[in-house]
């Protein structure tokens, strides 16, 4: 501890030679290094206490990326001496990435400069303290068999796999006593600390800092709650918020960013608010508002949420009621089917999807993040059952949202090829029939999908087909209710370079 020697001015005056042959009175004053870290608190904790804790925070907010990251803004008060201090910022996220602290006064802009930053993360642990006792001599104490307690001291010598103690000239590999430490290594520290050495042209201060930290994950997922005749749906979206940056957050401010933002680029662009999206709701105004986020989308709760370290937490997205869906069958083909001889074609199955639009029309319109869509269904009984799931993409409004839920029971596909030559070295032609049953108690419309590759040509086919795109052919074929339809054609396709 350092001492500074103050001598009152007026005391010496009126006192004369006499008062200035007496000794000075001493006030410790604290060592306020930025290299230590236990900053003494022997003046009053109203001029200057060392360090700021989670008790001085006065509010905090957390973004959310979806790339296990986060960006944390945590404002606390803090009063320190003018002129350079040093000064513990405790309790931050163990995940922080220190690189991307800042520091501001909030109450005296201008007023608050960083000299010098150092993240001090030498935890305290059994292994840590003993590491650092290493040379050093410490207590053994034992309890005897007739439940008195024994002490004995010894050096501690080593620990390379294990204790090594010398007490009385004699090694010990190991002790069964209980070790006693004199006191904690002032190096080691009980939760990672920030560290500022600062420049300080004030007195009480709200200082906001503001970090990235790993550890903060979130995701969507949705449930589809479908009528009975599969024509509409009830949607309620969660976000999953798990917490395993190594901090908690009280009563905070929660945004999530849906969308990929790269890690090099800012990471905190201009926001643009486009205010609340208009559309109906189950429930009314949305769980959470929703606003572009420059080339993002940013969701904010609209109420304050506590974040507990190693917590999982769910707050609803969204609802919706009514929302119209139509189921699609699909029955589809292989690239490789059309370029070699097919003894049998492997089985296939019929394909079953939910079709829905996320639009304002559609009693949706909100840009859906990423995530599992899980479809349920009543029984005869008016009981839940889980149909199926799927999982989006980031979704924009007014698009098109396509789920696979399964395979259909009920509706059986098959595939034979009925000829194959090789025009060409790389031109092959290929004829099939597809045979499609429908044992459901209703009409059904399935699409059949083949997804030829290279340059190809239709030579005949009993259905049109529909040219989708430069490498597939869509036929659209209604099948009746305990009936079968049958697809023939011939194509040539061109395959290589």
């Amino acid at each position: 501890m350092k001492h500074l020697l103050l001598v009152g001015l007026a005391a010496a005056l009126a006192a004369g030679s006499a008062a200035a042959q007496a000794p000075a009175p001493v006030i410790d004053v604290p060592d306020i290094r930025p290299e230590g870290l236990a900053l003494k608190d022997t003046l009053a904790e109203r001029v200057q206490s060392g360090r700021c804790t989670i008790a001085d925070q006065t509010d905090v907010a957390v973004t959310v990326y979806n790339n296990n990251l986060a960006l944390v803004r945590d404002r606390r008060t803090v009063k320190l001496l003018p002129g350079e201090v040093a000064l513990q910022f405790m309790d931050v996220a163990t995940g922080i990435r220190p690189e991307t602290v800042s520091l501001t006064s909030i109450s005296g802009p201008g007023r608050l400069h960083i000299l010098e930053q150092n993240y001090e993360f030498d935890l305290m642990s059994p292994e840590k303290l003993m590491e650092k006792y290493v040379g050093r001599e410490v207590r053994l104490i034992n309890k005897n068999n007739d439940l008195s307690f024994s002490e004995v001291t010894a050096r501690l010598v080593s620990v390379n796999n294990g204790p090594i103690y010398e007490i009385d000239g004699d090694f010990h590999l190991g002790h069964p006593g209980n070790v006693v430490l004199p006191e904690i290594p002032e190096t080691l520290i009980a939760k990672p600390t920030l560290v500022w050495l600062l420049e300080n042209r004030g007195t009480d201060h709200e200082i906001e800092a503001t970090y990235l930290t790993n550890g903060l994950s979130w995701k969507a997922d949705y449930v589809l709650t479908m009528n009975a005749a599969s024509t509409q749906m009830d949607v309620a979206g969660w976000v999953t918020l798990t917490n395993q940056s190594g901090a908690a957050y009280n009563n905070a401010l929660l945004k999530l960013v849906a969308g990929e933002v790269h890690r090099v680029a800012d990471m905190v662009p201009q926001m643009e608010d486009l205010g609340y999206m208009r559309r109906t709701m189950a429930a009314g105004a949305p769980p959470m508002r929703e606003e572009a986020f420059a080339e993002y989308h940013l969701y904010t709760l609209e109420r304050r949420t506590t974040i507990k370290e190693n917590q999982s937490k769910q707050v609803s997205l969204l609802t919706a009621a009514g929302v119209p869906v139509r189921k699609v069958y699909e029955f589809r083909g292989e690239q490789y089917f059309y370029t070699q001889p097919l003894e049998e074609p492997p089985p296939q199955h019929v394909a079953v999807f939910l079709v829905f639009r996320n639009d304002e029309a559609s009693r949706m319109g909100m840009p859906l993040p990423a995530g599992v869509m899980r479809v349920y269904q009543k029984d005869s009984d008016n009981l839940l059952q889980f149909t199926g799931e799927d999982r989006i993409e980031h979704t924009p409004k007014n698009e098109e949202v396509r789920l696979r839920v399964g395979d259909a029971f009920d509706i059986v596909g098959e595939r034979k090829q009925t000829d194959y030559k090789q025009v060409l070295p790389r031109i092959h032609e290929s004829a099939f029939r597809i045979v499609l049953r429908n044992h459901k108690d209703e009409d059904i419309t399935v699409a059949v999908i083949e997804p030829f590759q290279g340059e190809w040509q239709l030579l005949e086919s009993s259905h049109e087909f529909e040219k989708r795109d430069a490498r597939s052919a869509v036929c659209t074929v209604t099948v009746p209710k305990d009936g079968e339809a049958t697809i023939t054609y011939r194509v040539r396709v061109k395959h290589g370079a």
